[in-house]
């Protein structure tokens, strides 16, 4: 099968599509004929080992997975011995952070995994950026305790895990309050915030309003810079851990004083997780915004896109079949 394989860290030129064996299905686990996949920010400091920590976990001197990428859709090609939940034939989106793959033609995931089927209607190119900014950005709100009428305000709503935000916080009833640039100001309205702070034209942590939870979706704030934007019992959240690694410092000591205080919530995933995003997408209320699609075969210049800071949304990797 082609495949985007690396076999070292570093730049996106360490990225080349190739042949590669196509997966064995295992039992418990589906076979997908990938048809669309993404290019996202997590899966830029993965190729890259940035930061460092990533190589305790993915292998020290060298990769030990090969094929990247964490976002799909495509079809279930054939199912292990036990699986019940899906059958072959059936379209299918999810993530998968565990063992990566996403990036060829054929990948195996568990069927307990992060996966359900495809909402009605929708093609795999437009499924595929369903679950990775999005269940970052969801994790965040949940873990800021986010509830109907809170006022947030998210910093970086542009980009996958932005972009996201917004949209969940709307749906489940917060007043949101986001930043980007000049040129997205109409599109993050559309989205449903509804104040947008121009962030190339003043500074969002002078803002004279208070929040129940600040969001940096960006990770380029600090709760020292943010505390102030807090009201008394607030929450702040980063998408990283901060300069020397603050955040998680922060979140093991601030909730002991009562006030403002710093979570730094674990991502969890299931098949509860994709249901959800299945769900929102059904009704109205998440639609992933989609910058560019780039074929697998350009998937180097993908990852320049993506790392150049210009994306907004997601970047999604349409991968061709012989059918």
């Amino acid at each position: 099968m082609k495949a985007a394989i690396r076999t070292r860290y570093g730049s996106p030129e360490v990225v080349r599509v190739g042949e590669t064996a196509k997966p064995s299905v295992k039992e418990g686990e589906l076979l997908i004929k990938v048809r669309a996949a993404t290019v996202n920010r997590s899966d830029c400091g993965v190729r890259a080992a940035k930061p460092f920590i990533y190589r305790f976990a993915l292998g020290l001197a060298r990769p030990k997975l090969t094929i990247l990428g964490t976002e799909f859709a495509g079809e279930v090609e054939e199912v292990g011995p036990g699986v019940t939940a899906f059958r072959p034939g059936d379209r299918v989106f999810g993530f998968n952070d565990k063992t990566f793959g996403t990036q060829a033609q054929y990948m195996t995931i568990a069927q307990t995994g992060t996966l359900a089927l495809v909402p009605e209607g929708l093609s795999y190119e437009e499924a595929a950026p369903s679950t990775e900014g999005s269940h970052y950005a969801l994790t965040m709100i949940k873990g800021a305790k986010v509830e109907a009428g809170h006022r947030v305000l998210l910093n970086g709503a542009t980009g996958a895990i932005g972009s996201a935000g917004v949209q969940l916080l709307r749906a489940m009833g917060a007043e949101v309050t986001a930043t980007c640039d000049t040129k997205n100001l109409d599109l993050v309205r559309s989205l449903g915030a509804t104040r947008v702070i121009d962030y190339t034209a003043e500074d969002f942590t002078k803002d004279p309003h208070r929040y129940d939870a600040v969001i940096d979706a960006v990770g380029k704030s600090t709760f020292g810079r943010c505390r102030r934007l807090l009201k008394p019992r607030g929450v702040y959240i980063a998408s990283d851990v901060g300069p020397f690694w603050q955040n998680l410092l922060l979140a093991l000591v601030t909730p002991l004083f009562g006030g403002r205080k710093v979570r730094f919530p674990i991502p969890s995933h299931g098949p509860a997780t994709a249901l959800y995003f299945k769900e929102l997408i059904e009704t109205g209320r998440f639609t992933p915004v989609i910058d560019r699609r780039y074929p697998l075969d350009e998937i180097v210049d993908a990852y320049r896109y993506v790392e150049s800071g210009r994306k907004t949304g997601n970047v999604v990797i349409v991968v061709g079949h012989p059918d």
